[in-house]
């Protein structure tokens, strides 16, 4: 059974940071895409960060770059996304993905199979 779980979470104050963690186990993630994504209070569920299977290259929403750094650890079958300097509007529930590599699309949440529980980043200004 595929299972992604997040941790890493909590409450900071602007300025501050967080590294996130997602750990998959049932299979082999090494060639999936991975994802960040997130949902603030009544709002949609946006793209964060991605990374792609095999190459590793990175894709970032345009309000976090220079803040965040998405990464993996293959052999731990782990993504990470580590978070500087946060802002009260990155405040939301963080949830990581997963899908066979395409190649395109990361910010389309549509595309990955595979989801977390999500954990909750909360920022105080």
């Amino acid at each position: 059974q595929v299972q992604l779980v997040e941790s890493g979470g909590g409450l900071v104050q602007a300025g501050g940071s967080l590294r996130l963690s997602c750990a998959a186990s049932g299979r082999t993630f090494s060639s999936y895409d991975r994802g960040w994504f997130r949902q603030a209070p009544g709002k949609e569920r946006e793209f964060v960060a991605a990374i792609s299977g095999t190459a590793g290259a990175t894709y970032y929403t345009d309000s976090v770059k220079g803040r965040f750094t998405i990464s993996r650890d293959n052999a731990k079958n782990t993504v990470y996304l580590q978070m500087n300097s946060l802002k009260p509007e990155d405040t939301a529930v963080y949830y990581c993905a997963a899908r066979p590599r395409i190649g395109s699309s990361y910010y389309l949440d549509g595309t990955y199979n595979y989801w977390g529980q999500g954990t909750q980043v909360t920022v105080s200004s």
